[in-house]
């Protein structure tokens, strides 16, 4: 199984300080986190697009660009694009470039996203959000099988014969697909034969095994073989669990109370947050053992290829989360991937 980290770049309030830290600063951590990740010897890390001012990437590919730079091993990934508001062109000639900068570290992954505001700034419509999403994604496909592409579609100028560059070191550049647990679009990526990220960020994870099943079904249906699938959460770790939540807790809530005054949600109680964090709770809060209990529990349910934890809801202290992510890369990482490879090879 390969285990990794995502970020937005979030820069909320910080619970200690009473301040907002600067977008430069912000990114000057990110990028430094990836470092630290790559050195860990983690396999993966995503970025995604937000278009808001508590988060800090608006465009993954230049974030990855430049951490491409510092960094050897790790995959680059971005966590997501909105390819609906997006041109399925120009991000294919970023991640095209990002390949070739990271020498085939490069990896898409495409999705609604988790708010709206890049519709009404990319002058499109959230209603037809669907239909965008199917056609982008249909010609994203067809730009990395080959260099001449003739395609047209109802939402963008056609293309005629026409050549797209650079072309990526790897021979089909990875394009996975973030889900948020709709049957629809699981189906729909299953039927593509495309890999599929499944966002758990709350109730029990068993409730998303039916939508994990259709997704394998629908690719068996399809003819394909079956796809990876990656499981990507909320968390954090510290040498204790103690630790772990209450350095979580603060930032956490102010996050999420703030998404939840958007949305109608009620405030979060420390009680709830207790629970979130459980074995059958959403979230990976707690000690490195505690961490690897919990991926070993939901790869039982869903034998996932893949585990992302995003360990910066909110603003948190940076020295706090460099070592979240070496715990996460020197004990969670290697104690998952021998307790998990023999029970996959079992099943096989």
């Amino acid at each position: 199984m390969e285990i990794g980290v995502y970020s937005f770049g979030d820069r909320s309030i910080d619970s200690d300080t009473g301040q907002r830290i600067s977008t430069s600063e912000r990114l000057r951590r990110l990028i430094e986190e990836i470092e630290l990740a790559d050195q860990a010897g983690l396999d993966v890390f995503g970025v995604g697009e937000h278009h808001r001012p508590d988060y800090t990437v608006s465009s993954p590919a230049v974030v990855l660009a430049a951490a491409a730079s510092r960094t050897k091993h790790i995959r680059l990934t971005s966590a997501v694009n909105v390819l609906s508001s997006d041109d399925p062109v120009r991000v294919f000639q970023q991640f095209a470039t990002l390949d070739l900068i990271s020498q085939g570290r490069a990896e898409i992954m495409v999705g609604r996203g988790s708010f709206i505001e890049s519709f009404p700034l990319f002058g499109y419509d959230l209603k037809d959000y669907d239909e965008l999403f199917s056609e982008k994604l249909d010609l994203l496909l067809k730009l990395r099988e080959s260099e001449f592409i003739t395609w047209s579609g109802k939402q963008r100028a056609p293309l005629d014969n026409l050549g797209v560059y650079p072309r990526p070191v790897q021979e089909l550049l990875p394009v996975w697909v973030a889900v948020g647990g709709t049957s629809a679009s699981a189906a729909r990526t299953g039927a593509l034969g495309l890999p599929m990220a499944l966002a758990i960020i709350g109730g029990m994870p068993e409730r998303f095994k039916p939508v994990v099943d259709l997704f394998r079904q629908s690719a068996s249906e399809a003819d394909h073989e079956t796809p990876r699938l990656s499981i990507n959460s909320h968390g954090f770790i510290a040498d204790t669990s103690q630790d772990a939540a209450n350095t979580a807790f603060p930032a956490f809530k102010m996050v999420m109370d703030k998404i939840g005054r958007e949305r109608g949600w009620p405030p979060m109680s420390r009680e709830q947050f207790e629970m979130s964090r459980s074995l059958r709770g959403a979230d990976f809060i707690g000690s490195p053992q505690q961490v690897v209990e919990k991926i070993q529990f939901q790869h039982e349910i869903f034998g996932h290829d893949r585990f992302l934890i995003q360990l910066t809801v909110g603003t948190l202290p940076h020295k706090k989360v460099l070592h979240a992510i070496e715990l996460l890369g020197n004990e969670v990482a290697p104690t998952v991937k021998r307790k998990v490879e023999p029970e996959k090879s079992l099943r096989e």
